[in-house]
């Protein structure tokens, strides 16, 4: 299970619409106007493209499924573990590897003396212990302990191998925060497709109830039927937008689920019952400020730092490789015995035995000028080439960091003056309409233009919805692109002279959350 660090506080409230500003086409009491017609009765509802059965799912739950199911996030610590695994390879070349077994050595033939004599030799020879290959008055071709390394590699290898790890684990800490903030965006999908599905059937309801207003007043006489029949469009337009964002919710739920390694086939459903704005980056802060944090938090950034560290460990190895020793120990200990035929025919001795222990220790130092040192030369200018591109790729990220944080940040301050003007919108075409609905019930104006306030009234819930959604978007990504930085360091002291910076909510949120059950 990872810990995913968003605020609870954020995860607890965050919620799914705009309720108390869709019901304002509702009718509001008053008796149709009286005609000699037969009142029409609306076309029923359209079937619906959901099946039954649901599964109730909220952010918090959301992110901890993406923690444990997603492959991304698996695969990323895979990465880590590998590292890590490569990191105590690197400490454990300064242990000495141990060879235990044994040889058997049997000679037939001839065999030339020093001084060029040959003799006819039959020789025998065997060695069982620490080391093995022991043959003749030579020293034990595989030692039993031994060291083959280079000092200078040994070293600056395991502090390259040490950046690798930090390597692996900040770039697994970025991969978390983009699956994480992949799932908060398809999460806010789902909740934008189901609040658009609610505001769909509250304006098919007001639509058919303008149809069959419209139908009374043409078959009365006190309409057109073009009229009625531009109502009748109206009310199949709704019925299409109503079947179009319960696809969309299928889309948004589909899209969810893998992110979280869901069947696809599940339909996710948000639990919460209110979307109001969800700020994690206190608006106190400048754009200065959120850069800084930016640089200090991003993984990324931390990622690459480490890449130039462990580039500047092997260009240190590259220089000083020459001059680096080369340094091979053994030591075997065991039991060596044999004989031959010329021991056995000057009866000094036994055909096969003399057995008895014996000890080597071989020590060999050695420097290596790679190709007359033009080798150990391409050697560094090749390492120092990869330290300047891996300073130039860290340019690169922090220009990329930068600029997400900017572009963050300017969606969300923009998003919250929308708020401000979409909530302004949603209240004036809610009050038209009412108006619109009034008079047409009380048999005054013409039907046609209740249908305009409609399609405006929708047109501004939408908005409205859109607005919260896409800023609650923002500030996730704004967050993230600061690197989900904790919440003592987005706290900023307020100036004296300047007074507090509260950012107001819209009063109809106030409102809306007031009147959650």
């Amino acid at each position: 299970m990872v810990r995913t660090s968003f605020p609870r506080w954020c995860v607890r409230w965050f919620g799914v619409g705009c309720v108390g500003l869709l019901v304002a086409g509702h009718a509001f009491g008053q008796q149709p106007p009286r005609v000699n017609a037969q009142q029409s009765i609306p076309d029923a509802p359209p079937g619906t493209i959901l099946q039954p059965g649901e599964c109730p799912i909220d952010l918090g739950s959301a992110l901890s499924l993406a923690g444990v199911e997603n492959p991304q996030l698996l695969l990323a610590r895979q990465r880590v573990l590998e590292a890590t695994a490569v990191r105590q390879l690197a400490a454990a070349q300064l242990l000495p590897n141990v060879n235990v077994g044994t040889n058997y050595d049997l000679h037939r033939g001839v065999l030339q003396q020093s001084a060029g004599t040959i003799l006819p030799v039959n020789r025998d020879a065997a060695y069982v212990g620490l080391g093995a290959n022991s043959v003749g008055g030579g020293t034990v071709s595989v030692p039993g302990l031994n060291y083959n390394l280079n000092v200078g590699s040994a070293w600056y290898g395991y502090l390259a191998t040490r950046q690798r790890q930090v390597t692996a684990g900040a770039a697994a800490d970025a991969v978390r925060n983009d699956v994480l903030l992949r799932v908060c965006l398809a999460y806010l999908d789902l909740v934008r497709a189901e609040q658009r599905r609610a505001i769909a059937i509250q304006n098919r309801t007001d639509a058919a109830e303008i149809a069959r207003l419209t139908d009374v007043y043409a078959k009365g006489g006190q309409g057109k039927k073009s009229d009625a029949d531009r109502a009748a469009v109206e009310l199949r337009r709704r019925d299409a937008e109503t079947a179009q964002t319960e696809a969309d919710m299928l889309t948004a739920s589909a899209r969810l689920c893998g992110l979280l390694n869901l069947d696809p086939t599940t339909r996710l459903k948000a639990v919460e019952g209110w979307a109001v704005p969800t700020p994690l980056v206190p608006a106190t802060m400048t754009l200065p400020d959120l850069l800084a944090t930016a640089l200090l938090q991003r993984p990324e950034l931390a990622a690459r730092r480490s890449d130039i560290r462990q580039s500047l460990y092997e260009l240190s190895l590259a220089k000083v490789l020459p001059f680096s020793p080369n340094v091979v120990l053994g030591f075997s200990a065991g039991g060596f015995g044999g004989g031959s035929n010329l021991i056995a025919a000057a009866g000094t001795g036994p055909r096969f035995g003399d057995f008895d222990t014996r000890t080597d220790l071989d020590v060999a130092v050695f420097w290596t000028f790679r190709n007359l040192g033009v080798g150990n030369l391409a050697l560094a200018r090749a390492a120092d080439s990869r330290m300047k591109q891996s300073r130039l790729r860290e340019l690169e990220t922090l220009n990329v960091v930068r600029g997400e944080v900017a572009e963050a940040h300017a969606r969300s301050a923009a998003r919250l003056v929308q708020i401000d003007a979409a909530e302004k919108a949603v209240r004036a075409s809610a009050e038209a309409y009412r108006e619109d609905l009034t008079r047409i019930r009380g048999g005054q104006g013409l039907p046609l233009e209740v249908v305009d306030s409609l399609r405006l009234l929708n047109r501004s819930q939408t908005e409205y919805l859109d607005a919260i959604v896409d800023y609650n978007r923002a500030q996730f990504q704004l967050w993230v692109a600061l690197g989900r930085p904790p919440a003592d360091c987005l706290t900023r002291p307020v100036e004296a002279h300047v007074g507090p910076r509260v950012v107001a909510l819209p009063s109809a949120v106030h409102q809306l959350s007031a009147a959650k059950p």
